[in-house]
């Protein structure tokens, strides 16, 4: 007999691996942050401190979150029905400039990624400031995170500049190398807030060191036409001649690509993350996943900030994102369901560069792990579980979660917060952030 940390048994492992292997009435045995095996669930030569009675259900891997910016969860419905520049320039880039400090980074992170959890999402891919108050507010939550600090060129002097393309990054990689849920990359706001000069040292910098860049590119279409006004070249072709593609690179949105762009991505380290929702809200268009799909472009999806979504539910911008690039592709059969769900489980973890760690179910990965109650009206009859997942679930099925081998949420509830204080600390903020507002 082994004894294992924990024990999931029953319920149908819809693993997404390689193969898309399916589970039925199984058995996942957990020890030290991974899977140490997938067995039938009469195998009865483990045991565990904690077992979770899966039976009803669809275990999955971890949902993966591309594009965040978690501490932006307390802007929740602030300034809404808005063009993106106005939202930014008028609203939230002011409202930061009073607002945004270690602390107030700090509490808002800890309500975004409790908020995660809860909708079965087990790693972030974020970018916001203050990158140690995001550390610590994960760590507290038990949440899985990769940090970047958007670096603008408004906003740093030339010895910020310096350090923080590099330094700070190496600075906090050190402090917390020995925690496996906190990672980091390189943030470069976008092509618009940085100079040449600033993108060129970025994409040195994440070269030498190996670096994840993350980047918003091409989310609406005046960013396009100012840089060819500017540079004479479309977005993709300008990072290329400043030697940026060289990297691991995130970009966030690409709505506005073209087929000649499109296929400079795919011949590089480059990945896609959609925002489908928030593309939508700020009528920012709608971006071109057939022409990804047909180039080969690793493409995945985010939920953007919550000022800019309202909301964090993934699996309903899954099932509207799949819908909707069926009606834009005039194809119904574009994007199933099997592969919509690898946009936020392996592609997803492709993207980031962690596909040897997260994004499926085997042995040997850790084991961030999202457990869905199929035991709903809504969710009966069940014949296919890639469609169910997609097209008629959504967070209200999230029922446990688990983070690098620990239980985060138990049946619904947070396990490593208080989910009344996070309500109450948003509400006393609420006071300070319309006074900024008022000021």
């Amino acid at each position: 007999m082994m004894c294992a940390d924990l024990i999931i048994r029953g319920g149908s492992i819809i693993s997404m691996d390689s193969t898309y292997s399916i589970h039925e009435d199984s058995l996942m045995v957990v020890d030290k942050g991974r899977i140490i095996a997938i067995r039938p669930a009469t195998d009865e030569q483990y045991t565990a401190d904690k077992t979770i009675d899966a039976r009803d259900c669809l275990i999955i891997p971890g949902l993966i979150n591309t594009h965040t910016h978690l501490p932006m969860t307390y802007f929740r419905g602030l300034a809404d029905d808005m063009v993106l520049q106005d939202w930014l320039q008028g609203y939230i880039w002011p409202l930061e400039a009073k607002l945004v400090k270690p602390q107030f980074v700090y509490d808002a992170t800890l309500h975004g990624a409790s908020e995660m959890i809860k909708n079965g999402i087990t790693l972030a891919n974020d970018m916001y400031f203050h990158m140690g108050s995001i550390a610590e507010a994960c760590t507290r939550a038990g949440f899985r995170v990769i940090i970047s600090e958007a670096l603008l060129d408004h906003a740093m002097s030339e010895e910020d500049r310096k350090t923080c393309i590099g330094n700070r990054l190496k600075a906090l990689m050190v402090k917390y190398r020995d925690n496996n849920l906190i990672s980091f990359s390189l943030a470069p706001h976008s092509i618009y807030t940085c100079t040449p000069a600033t993108l060129r040292r970025c994409g040195e910098v994440a070269q030498e060191n190996d670096w994840l860049v993350h980047m918003h590119l091409s989310e609406t279409r005046q960013e396009v036409e100012n840089c060819l006004k500017e540079h004479g070249k479309r977005p993709v072709e300008y990072l290329q001649d400043l030697g940026f593609l060289g990297s691991r690179c995130l970009f966030a949105h690409g709505i506005w690509l073209d087929d000649a762009e499109l296929e400079l991505l795919a011949n590089s380290r480059s990945a896609i993350s959609i925002c489908t929702d928030s593309h939508l809200k700020l009528n920012s268009g709608f971006a071109p996943i057939k022409k990804m799909h047909e180039h080969g472009v690793t493409y995945s999806l985010g939920t953007d900030g919550v000022a800019s979504n309202n909301n964090l539910d993934l699996l309903s911008e899954l099932d509207y994102t799949a819908k909707l690039h069926k009606l834009l592709a005039q194809d119904t059969t574009f994007l199933p369901a099997r592969e919509a769900l690898a946009m936020v489980t392996r592609n997803a973890a492709r993207a980031l560069g962690m596909q040897d760690r997260l994004g499926s179910l085997e042995v040997g990965k850790d084991a961030d792990i999202t457990i869905l109650n199929t035991h709903d009206l809504e969710c009966q009859p069940l014949y296919n579980p890639y469609s169910q997942i997609v097209y008629a679930m959504s967070s209200r099925q999230v029922r446990d979660v688990v983070i690098a081998g620990e239980v985060v949420l138990d049946r619904g509830k947070l396990i490593k917060v208080d989910e009344s204080e996070l309500i109450e600390t948003a509400k006393h903020y609420r006071h300070d952030i319309l006074s900024g507002i008022n000021q």
